[in-house]
């Protein structure tokens, strides 16, 4: 295959927006060059603004499943918060089996390759059979997932996660068998097998992800220290039960245990981190780690607001996730991670770097959903420049929700105003995975899908 040139009325390159550029893709699926205008033999995007793919860093794929089931009170039940929607979360994750899995996974990954996101960090903890059995192959239900993000055409990083106990003193409860590796040499050992299964797979990558401190012990924690290398991702601080239970255990909050452990630093990344404490803060900031913010699921849950402005004053870099999937719309994860802090603090443009420009804080918040998650989950994207695959979606500027978008504010109406009908088209190494805002799997997928949900109607609430 020859190089191929892809134009649009504007390219988001380097950082920088051009008029009329176009980009060339070499045979795998890298930019080998851009330059203003292009061959005849380009796809052209009429009317349409060419961007680097969105990065979702944080995804529970299979919970996809729980959109509109857990918006309710139960009989008998007084109020509703994190802790009870777990256990519903539970009642889907008790019943897959691998096939549904890759069905359920599908769909979630389908709706974000149209919502322009090009990669995806799943934090994966579906481990072993219903009955708590290990399968045949350890890795067959990450395996489903990874084969489902593929036929969608997406990159994976796939975040298998430890998980030993329920709780502090508390042994998983029975839902939890799923979940839970014999000890933390079983864990790695999958971990080490998996990366070995998928060597030459240049858009699958793997990482380990402790789940949380209530359901790791310090004894894994150090382990996994010890012996793994790599992207860490772990549950950080997400509600304040959490970090009582640390203090109970360790003495310590979350981010000093961590610290002391020496898991913390450039390659780990906390997810959530909403109780933090400065010192906590600027812990984290030395270290070199990033925070994965997941707004919308952190308000569905009732779990608080992030102190995004505190991370960023402590040069912590922000990225996003679309987390259980209430959602998947990574612009509007970047959008919220700025209005939540709008209403905590009383005041606009809180995470605005100051630099003066128009578009500031839209390239701060787009930063977010890219760069700076390419950057947690390990990976060679985010951003379009010379060496980098060819990751990239386009926006329609005919799209209603785009009208009266000038040059100066092009980029802050996308971040603020763009609706995901006015993405158009989105690429993964340089070949089309949607088209015309269609994708070839999107019918199939979509019925697919629905049976699935029926069937397990009778089984979850």
């Amino acid at each position: 295959m020859s190089t191929r040139w892809y134009a649009a009325d504007w390219l988001l390159f380097e950082g920088e927006l051009r008029e009329g550029w176009g980009l060339e893709v070499s045979e795998d699926g890298h930019v080998s060059s851009a330059q203003p205008g292009s061959p005849p033999s380009a796809t052209h995007f009429r009317n349409c603004v060419l961007l680097p793919g969105l990065v979702n860093a944080h995804s529970h794929a299979f919970q996809r499943l729980l959109r509109g089931r857990t918006e309710f009170l139960q009989p008998g039940q007084g109020s509703d918060d994190f802790w009870s929607w777990r256990e519903l979360m539970y009642q889907a994750a008790a019943v897959l089996d691998p096939e549904q899995l890759y069905v359920a996974s599908r769909h979630a990954f389908l709706e974000m390759a149209l919502a322009g996101i090009t990669s995806v960090g799943e934090f994966h903890y579906l481990h072993r059979d219903p009955t708590g059995a290990a399968y045949a192959d350890p890795n067959e239900l990450a395996k489903q997932v990874i084969r489902a993000a593929r036929d969608v055409g997406l990159r994976i990083a796939l975040l298998r996660v430890a998980y030993e106990r329920g709780a502090y003193r508390t042994s998983p409860n029975p839902v939890q068998r799923r979940f839970v590796d014999p000890n933390p040499g079983a864990f790695l050992s999958a971990v080490d097998a998996l990366r070995d299964d998928l060597r030459g797979e240049s858009a699958v990558s793997v990482g380990v992800a402790p789940h949380s401190i209530r359901a790791v012990s310090k004894e894994w924690l150090e382990e996994i220290q010890r012996q793994w290398k790599g992207v860490i991702h772990m549950h950080v601080a997400e509600q304040l039960r959490e970090v009582k239970a640390c203090l109970e255990e360790h003495q310590k909050r979350p981010v000093e245990l961590l610290d002391d452990i020496g898991l913390l630093g450039p390659d780990f990344t906390a997810v959530h981190a909403v109780h933090l404490n400065r010192d906590e803060i600027a812990e984290l900031g030395l270290s070199g780690a990033s925070v994965c913010v997941c707004p919308t699921t952190e308000r569905n849950l009732g779990d608080g607001v992030v102190q995004a402005d505190l991370l960023a004053a402590a040069e912590i870099p922000l990225c996003v996730g679309s987390d259980s999937q209430a959602q998947v719309d990574l612009l509007a994860e970047a959008r919220d991670l700025e209005g939540h802090l709008r209403l905590l603090r009383g005041r606009r443009a809180v995470l605005d770097p100051g630099t003066g420009r128009p578009d500031g804080l839209a390239r701060q918040l787009f930063m977010t959903a890219t760069l700076h998650g390419a950057q947690a989950l390990g990976l060679p994207t985010g951003e379009l420049r010379m060496g980098t695959p060819a990751d990239f979606f386009t926006v329609d500027l005919s799209h209603p929700s785009m009208a009266g978008a000038v040059p100066t504010n092009l980029l802050s109406f996308i971040v603020f105003a763009a609706e995901k009908g006015a993405i158009r088209d989105v690429a993964v190494n340089g070949e089309l995975i949607v088209r015309e805002g269609g994708h070839p799997l999107a019918e199939r997928s979509t019925v697919e899908f629905a049976k699935l949900s029926r069937r397990l109607s009778t089984q979850m609430p």
